[in-house]
């Protein structure tokens, strides 16, 4: 099965942006963020959106199917 990996960890770092700071800009709690980042579960489209324009990124930027890289990756 496909999983959904993503870079919110990587560019709230970059950014220096708490899991706190990040899930009151998308509309969840800091224990959603962290089960996101965790991989423990995948958002729903709008919180993949609202995270994605929060950093400026597109949401292909910040979300991908790990199975659909390897793909693309001939791995």
């Amino acid at each position: 099965m496909d999983k959904l990996k993503n870079r919110l960890r990587v560019l709230r770092a970059e950014r220096d942006i708490s899991q706190e700071v990040l899930a009151k800009a998308v509309g969840v709690s800091r224990q959603t963020i962290l089960a996101i980042e965790g991989v423990d579960c995948s958002p729903s489209i709008v919180v993949a959106l609202k995270g994605a324009r929060y950093f400026g990124k597109k949401m292909e930027e910040v979300f991908w199917l790990e199975a659909a890289l390897k793909s693309l990756l001939g791995i």
